[in-house]
């Protein structure tokens, strides 16, 4: 019987063949916390529970990255709470400047293809890069799988998201997530998994881009068939192919060939123009960072555009590394000596200025840049203040010119 990935892994995960729309019981491969929300799971267990002790401490990961290093006392505490109690039940947890929760388990090899990871963030999407079922959950959800060690989920119907053609100088993949956000909006994949083909040559940073900014369409999962683009530490199960007779719900078609930068206009991330029409608009804060292109391509691509150059006087650069092993790249060699010289400030790996709390919270009447994967009202501070969301290579663009600028517009560009 033709299946799609999605419905491939959760037949494998129960131990039968499952159809779409169908409810099972799943034993989750992984499951993900990180600061902000373990400290509740705990308590939820210990006392909503009456469990002193998780199922299976093998299961759990967890990741100080949403606060790190912590901003208050309060944060501190919680944060103790959480080292003492992962230490005390033996979970794996990776400490403050790792880096981001979604970018660990990828680099350690811990999300692997075939495999169902949950985790306490929306953005557990992003293990979809990999070929593994990636889906996030609320802290009532985790904490049941905790004390269990399984859950239920509904199995999702999927939308086969076909590409054609290749990135033209200046676009990439986020501009691509953008312009299925606007396609879809925002509620066009709600509980459906989006499933990537004709990208077979995508490196896996780009993929988890993508895979991150499904979960903007509403999406449960955004998977990838897993191919030899991935590194040597991902084992990929043989039953873990792509059926062409699957059924899919849906099937969206975009030729790259066509493509031009992309910014989603506040304050919603499916208000998407092309970059070249809000030429122009001022910015205060230009953010290079999170989950969705917080990486070292991400990094290099900004320090092409800014070599030799400084950014406006007005306008305030912020880059955080999404982990310390995508600073250390950016350190080998000149990419973030570029950076540092054109003005950016460099912050602590993790998830940074990206959901307001600190290291670039911004104030009422703020405009700011984004590269990361939201923009509504509030999030990154100030409910009075305003996100435009968009690739690195426009981030660049901007912060040079203090209001956004299409980088196809600038000469190093157009001669890539």
């Amino acid at each position: 019987m033709a299946q799609t990935l999605t419905e491939k892994i959760f037949s494998h995960n129960v131990g039968r063949v499952v159809q779409p729309g169908e409810l099972v019981i799943v034993a989750p491969d992984v499951v993900m916390s990180h600061d902000s929300l373990t400290p509740s799971i705990i308590d939820l267990l210990q006392q909503d529970l009456e469990k002193a002790n998780v199922h299976d401490p093998d299961q759990l990961v967890i990741v100080m990255d949403h606060v790190a290093p912590a901003s208050t006392v309060g944060t501190a505490e919680k944060q103790n709470q959480t080292r003492v109690f992962a230490r005390e039940q033996g979970i794996r947890l990776f400490d403050i400047g790792r880096g981001i929760c979604h970018q660990v388990l990828v680099e350690e090899g811990i999300a692997q293809p075939g495999m169902i990871v949950l985790g306490a963030d929306s953005h557990s999407t992003s293990y979809g890069s990999v070929g593994a079922f990636g889906s996030g959950m609320g802290s009532t959800d985790i904490s049941l799988i905790w004390a269990t060690g399984k859950t239920w989920l509904r199995v999702p119907e999927t939308i086969r998201v076909q590409v054609s053609g290749r990135f033209q100088p200046g676009v990439g993949a986020k501009d691509l997530a953008l312009a299925l956000e606007k396609k879809l909006t925002i509620a066009g994949a709600t509980y459906m998994a989006l499933e990537y083909h004709g990208l077979d040559w995508l490196p896996l940073p780009d993929r988890q881009t993508l895979s991150g900014m499904a979960v903007e369409l509403g999406a449960k999962a955004g998977i990838f068939p897993p191919n030899d683009m991935l590194p040597e530490r991902f084992e990929i199960p043989n039953w873990l192919t792509v059926d062409e007779d699957a059924v899919y719900a849906q099937t969206i078609e975009i030729n790259l060939n066509n493509l031009t930068p992309q910014v989603a206009l506040p304050h919603s991330v499916d208000r998407v123009q092309g970059a070249e029409s809000l030429m122009g608009t001022k910015v205060d804060v230009v953010f290079l960072g999170t989950c969705t292109n917080g990486r070292y391509e991400d990094m290099r691509t900004a320090a092409d555009i800014l070599s030799g150059q400084r950014v406006s006087e007005d306008v305030r650069f912020i880059v955080t590394p999404a982990s310390n092993q995508e600073m250390m790249r950016a350190m080998q060699d000149d990419t973030l000596q570029i950076l540092m010289d054109a003005g950016a400030v460099i912050t602590t790996p993790g998830c940074g200025a990206c959901m307001g709390r600190h290291q670039g919270t911004l104030g009422a009447g703020d405009v700011c840049l984004s590269t990361g994967n939201r923009n509504f009202r509030g999030r990154m501070g100030s409910p009075d203040s305003f996100i435009y969301l968009a690739s690195p290579a426009v981030a660049a663009a901007s912060a040079l010119s203090g209001v956004i600028t299409d980088p196809q517009s600038i000469s190093e560009i157009q001669g890539a």
